[in-house]
């Protein structure tokens, strides 16, 4: 299914992936209208497709006026979310409204207006520590923080609908994603902390941490491939980059990349709840069925990211 003059919407269109997904759908000719309440986005995101979108805001808990945009769309990419783990933590209330009342509310509202697919992001926080790695598709689920428990909710939802009311739906499992936009997470951080101060550097966690990056912009042309593909309903997904890595190394990476020498790293040796030790992915199922293959690598990738926010100071 080609998404050229289909009518798209993006729920969480102003945030950091929804805006990459917005600026590639506008550039393969899709009608795109953007939700987003700019509660965790900004309109800046929305830079060089502004002039082609029709942007909405609206609040995904707000059932009667998401059903109305939602009324007369093809396709809906589902993002809007609290993304913090920390904050689902702090707040599970916030959490479970925005993440769960919203996600059901957009599901609903694609039941009652006949939409031909819904992609939702999902994370991979829904396996909670793995049991073996790299994580397949199969691995069992076992969230250990309100935010994984309620990715797990909304993927079990719409694939439930799929089974029993033919609901077009498919789960995308994120690992990490990074890139320009990007307004928090540990790549973010750690650069930002040494633009402040390029001699000493705190990190959280021992180091041993393994993370899994994809550059946000592959990030979103995985969500297309998802969309365009007929047999992907019912589906869940692994997006990640093929890129694992320790926290420690990834901390040298960066230091060589902004050219800095003689910085003193400091790890804390504990990181917060919910925090996954090890989080590879087996992405061989998203290779094989979506013909998705990662292009930026990860050095390059931190070089986009460092010249960005070098930027944005």
């Amino acid at each position: 299914m080609q998404l050229k003059n289909k009518k798209v919407l993006v729920t969480g269109g102003a945030g950091f992936i929804g805006s990459h997904l917005v600026d590639r759908l506008v550039k393969i000719n899709a009608l795109v209208t953007v939700v987003d309440n700019l509660s965790a986005g900004n309109l800046k995101n929305l830079e060089l497709s502004k002039n082609n979108i029709d942007f909405q805001k609206v609040d995904i808990c707000n059932f009667k006026a998401i059903s109305k945009l939602i009324r007369s769309q093809d396709i809906v990419f589902h993002l809007a979310a609290n993304a913090d783990v920390p904050l689902s933590i702090k707040k599970p209330h916030y959490d479970f409204k925005n993440n769960v009342l919203g996600g059901y509310n957009v599901l609903k509202s694609c039941m009652n207006s006949n939409v031909q697919k819904v992609l939702f992001a999902s994370s991979a926080a829904v396996y909670g520590e793995p049991e073996y790695v790299p994580i397949d598709e199969k691995h069992k689920t076992n969230p250990i923080s309100p935010y994984g428990a309620a990715k797990l909710s909304i993927e079990r939802l719409g694939i439930t609908y799929y089974k029993c009311f033919s609901l077009p739906f498919t789960a995308i499992r994120i690992f990490n994603n990074y890139g320009a936009r990007q307004p928090r997470y540990v790549m973010y951080d750690l650069i930002k902390k040494l633009y402040k101060n390029n001699n000493y550097l705190e990190v959280l966690g021992t180091g041993e941490q393994v993370r899994d990056y994809c550059y946000v912009e592959d990030g979103a042309r995985c969500f297309i491939l998802a969309a365009e593909n007929e047999k992907s309903s019912g589906e869940v997904y692994n997006l990640a980059g093929g890129n694992p890595v320790k926290i420690k190394d990834l901390v040298e990476l960066i230091i060589k990349t902004l050219g800095l020498e003689n910085v003193t790293v400091k790890y804390t040796g504990q990181s917060w709840k919910g925090d996954i030790v090890k989080l590879i992915a087996d992405t061989k199922k998203t290779k094989n069925d979506l013909g998705f293959k990662p292009e930026m690598s990860l050095n390059k990738g931190i070089k986009k990211l460092t010249n960005w926010l070098r930027k944005q100071k």
